[in-house]
């Protein structure tokens, strides 16, 4: 966490407009939500300042196995058909249930290297079903209206897609380096 001053942060990701988004309209409400991050990590998968997406969807009956099979579908699309992905419990302060979602290291084919950290895959994104307090919060009837949220790192993906083996490439203004991205 960057701080400004003792009672200023930079933010350390874009959730908060999913919270305005619920404040203003009613469901059902689907949202792409940008913006650049900032978080105190730097090794060759985690940058201080990156650009984060995340989305939100809630209307009535939806599940987690929407979530995942968007995910899914959105993984191997960018990945290809063989993409291993898989997902693990995790912990977010507004969603329950939560995971962190793999996919197989796409540097190594999953045999380990520094990327990975010698495990064979790499996290790629953030998720979980909204807490119904949250929809309390906002009033959203928990009752009535589930959804989920998904965030990831904009440069990650990128990284993965081209076999980048170090995030912090794309931050040097190494022209021979981001020349090749020209028209992708």
């Amino acid at each position: 966490t960057f701080y400004i001053s003792e009672d200023v942060v930079l933010r350390t990701h874009t959730s908060p407009v999913q919270v305005r988004v619920m404040e203003k309209h009613q469901p059902p409400i689907q949202i792409i939500a940008p913006g650049k991050v900032y978080r105190k990590d730097a090794d060759v998968t985690h940058t201080p300042m990156f650009h984060q997406v995340e989305g939100l969807m809630v209307d009535e009956k939806v599940t987690f196995s929407d979530l995942k099979g968007i995910l899914e579908l959105f993984l191997k699309e960018i990945f290809g058909s063989e993409t291993k992905v898989r997902f693990r419990p995790s912990y977010f302060p507004f969603t329950e249930p939560s995971a962190e979602v793999d996919i197989g290291c796409v540097i190594c084919g999953g045999k380990g290297c520094k990327v990975c950290k010698g495990t064979g895959w790499l996290e790629i994104l953030g998720c979980g079903m909204v807490d119904p307090a949250v929809f309390k919060s906002v009033n959203v009837n928990p009752e009535v209206y589930q959804g989920f949220a998904f965030g990831m790192g904009v440069e990650r993906i990128a990284m993965l897609k081209y076999g980048i083996d170090d995030l912090r490439l794309f931050f040097e203004n190494d022209l021979r380096f981001l020349r090749q991205f020209r028209g992708v």
